[in-house]
């Protein structure tokens, strides 16, 4: 039995109906669509169009160019280049900074608060930005790239890595001290056996995502095969886009799976 918002049941208990928030969240998503909208000048034939020309252009892609297959591995490579060693620059770099601003090792709350700012600082940089950045600093070419793929990974792995750190088991950690070991060995043999798996699958993962990011930073002069699908996609030559898109897929897959293999291996 119903009456009002009460609900009766069938053991004679009586309880709240509880509040629905549906249609709320229904009316304000569709306020705020219709405000997006109206901000952004949106029109859906203009998608439509855009549409249209992009399967044109794709259209043009295929058949890929084969004879210039030769001049993609040499960009290729250099971002693969950019990708390894920005990854372990950043990577590395993470470690002793996450291990400040995990709560459960430093106890100085003002310290902690200041390295998550400068994570969180880190983070609100897009990838593009830092290599335009340091570009101007470095000069063009693969040294900007991987300054701003080490950038990425810093902030990425980094914020991760503490909150790893802070999860673990601090019992093996405290009994050493206790036994007199210093801080630093009670850390390493306690508590990286706890986060090494982990933190090894999240560099992993990184890893794989700035293959990705890698092309795209030629579009700011960083090197890579950004630069030639720059050049060709300027020069309407989308047959060898294609090819340069063709041989980038089939290197991330290569990567992805090798990566995927080794995390198995470490799960």
């Amino acid at each position: 039995m119903r009456e009002g918002r009460q609900i009766t049941l069938s053991n004679g208990k009586t309880v709240e109906r509880p509040r629905s928030y549906t249609l709320p969240i229904l009316l304000l998503v569709v306020a705020a669509t219709a405000l997006s909208v109206r901000v952004t000048g949106f029109k859906m034939s203009v998608l439509m169009d855009g549409g249209y020309r992009f399967f044109d252009i794709l259209k043009q892609m295929v058949p890929p160019n084969i004879s210039y297959l030769d001049k993609v591995w040499g960009p290729l490579f250099d971002t693969i280049k950019m990708s390894v060693l920005g990854s372990a620059a950043g990577a590395v770099l993470a470690v002793p900074f996450s291990v400040i601003a995990s709560s459960n090792i430093v106890k100085n709350r003002v310290v902690i608060s200041l390295v998550r700012i400068f994570y969180s600082i880190v983070r609100t940089l897009p990838t593009l930005v830092t290599a335009l950045i340091a570009t101007y600093i470095f000069g063009l070419g693969t040294m900007a790239g991987t300054i701003a793929i080490g950038v990425f990974t810093f902030s990425y792995v980094g914020k991760l890595l503490y909150e790893q750190i802070e999860t673990v088991d601090m019992g093996a950690y405290e009994a050493m001290e206790a036994l007199g070991a210093t801080r630093f060995h009670a850390f390493l043999y306690s508590v990286i056996p706890q986060i090494l798996p982990g933190y090894i699958s999240n560099c992993l993962f990184c890893f794989e995502g700035n293959v990705r990011y890698a092309a795209i930073l030629g579009y700011v002069g960083a090197g890579g095969l950004g630069l030639i699908i720059n050049e060709k996609v300027g020069w309407r030559e989308y047959d060898k886009v294609g090819m340069i898109l063709l041989t980038l897929f089939g290197a991330v897959v290569v990567i992805e799976f090798i990566s995927h293999q080794i995390r198995k291996k470490l799960t």
